[in-house]
């Protein structure tokens, strides 16, 4: 099912519609639609689509070659071994005819072939540039196909488009998940994010099953995905491994993780540099401060295993699951809090609950917390955010405590909103699912 992605292919056929040769960039982590899109993208337009494979640059060829012949009739390229002259060749053949290529998975070429970047720079400097192809390079290894992008790089000024495919947010995932009920869909985006292919993995599961059938059972992608996707980005995961997990645990300033790690400051900061470049991490400043900042892990998927699952592997390793899962279990209710809390601040962001809002942050200090602070064009609003069922005078009661935190800001326009799980006889400034769901699908339950 292909949901959503509309930027995505606005720009593509933007692209296409510009005219003359294209070099277009696609690149984000796997599993989240990339192949999916570019295969939408190309339907009904005359092209190839080409999947690279870590076997061999002989072989890719090979496979590329009778492509190349099947799309243009001409026998001969199935007797060419050299990839720059390969697309020589189709630039001579396709001249000005609107043709895509498609190369997914770029960056096992790259690993093959180190010097393929100046193959198809001198294959592009001597024909492609006067053609009319439009090629576009997809790559699953977000390190690796950022390099192409950098102004070493020798695709450097030929490149005309780039696009970082990122995760569903959450009216996409309501999108592909229409049946779920609003609390279910917010658990639901708590563990798994808005990565399409764990969503369509689980999609007939509740979420209690999906952690215990597909995430905690060895065997299944998901128990070790993480792993795989650190292995695949980073030539020393087992240090990152400890930091994610210290993260996960709630070690969140520099000096809590070194204290955790036992890695120096220097180290640490470098490994959380990488984190961060990958998107697997940020780093968030309280609202009105410079310093004293927190790390968190942005991915909610690796948020969660990293929690829960890794520190359990050995017992998992012996198939324990009913036993982690009542270890898990235990502290689920919590984990959906703290992730709402963290939903609340992305719809925010995004505009999906939208008050005209210019920035929007957390503000900590001293033991004191508030949920959400936004920037307004005329003063703050405070946002408290509780996973949980409210009678109306228990809603009233966060509010007034909310106030009493504002009252450290010298603002004169202040306004406050409590989102809850559930409201009952909500009064002004309360929401609770009932009014998020109405934002994120567009209709009343």
């Amino acid at each position: 099912m292909f949901v959503n992605r509309k930027r995505e292919l606005e720009f593509l056929e933007r692209k296409w519609k510009e005219g003359g040769v294209q070099l277009v960039i696609i690149y984000g982590r796997r599993r989240v639609g990339k192949t999916t899109l570019l295969k939408e993208f190309l339907r009904g337009r005359e092209g190839v689509y080409f999947l690279a494979t870590a076997d061999s640059m002989g072989e890719n060829v090979k496979e590329l070659a009778e492509k190349f012949a099947e799309l243009t009739g001409r026998g001969y390229f199935k007797e060419v071994k050299d990839f720059g002259r390969l697309f020589r060749y189709l630039g001579e053949e396709v001249k000005n005819e609107r043709v895509a290529v498609v190369l997914d998975e770029f960056q096992y070429l790259m690993g093959l072939e180190p010097g393929i970047l100046s193959v198809l720079q001198r294959a592009w400097d001597e024909v492609l540039k006067d053609t009319k192809l439009f090629l576009l390079l997809c790559g699953s290894s977000v390190g690796m196909m950022e390099r192409t992008l950098e102004y070493k790089s020798p695709l450097y000024g030929r490149r005309t488009g780039s696009w970082k495919v990122e995760p569903f947010d959450i009216k996409a995932t309501a999108e592909m998940l229409p049946d779920r009920s609003m609390e279910e869909l917010v658990k639901t985006y708590a563990i798994f994010g808005g990565v399409p292919f764990y969503l369509d993995l689980i999609k007939d599961l509740s979420v209690e099953e999906a952690i215990r059938e597909k995430v905690l059972r060895k065997g299944e992608v998901l128990y070790e995905e993480p792993e795989f996707l650190l292995r695949e980005e980073l030539r020393e995961p087992r240090v990152y491994k400890l930091i994610l997990k210290g993260l996960a645990l709630g070690h969140e300033t520099l000096g809590e993780l070194v204290n955790f790690t036992g890695l120096d400051r220097g180290n640490i900061s470098k490994y959380l540099d990488v984190l961060e470049r990958l998107d697997l991490i940020a780093y968030e400043l309280p609202y009105g401060r410079r310093k004293r900042g927190r790390y968190y892990i942005r991915d909610n998927f690796f948020n969660f295993w990293f929690r829960f699952v890794y520190p359990n592997l050995a017992d998992l390793e012996l198939g324990l699951v009913d036993e982690v899962w009542g270890k898990i279990e235990k502290n689920l209710n919590a984990y959906y809090g703290m992730m709402f809390e963290r939903l609340v601040r992305e719809m925010l962001r995004l505009r999906i609950l939208d008050f005209g809002q210019k920035k929007v942050t957390r503000w900590w200090h001293k033991g004191e917390e508030i949920d959400a602070v936004v920037e307004l064009e005329n003063g703050l609003l405070f946002v408290e955010v509780k996973w949980s069922e409210l009678k109306k005078r228990e809603a009233e009661r966060i509010l007034e405590e909310l106030k009493a935190k504002a009252g450290r800001f010298d603002v004169k326009n202040k306004r406050f909103l409590l989102i809850a799980k559930k409201i009952e006889g909500k009064g002004e400034g309360m929401m609770d699912l009932e009014d998020l769901e109405r934002l994120v699908r567009g209709v009343r339950r």
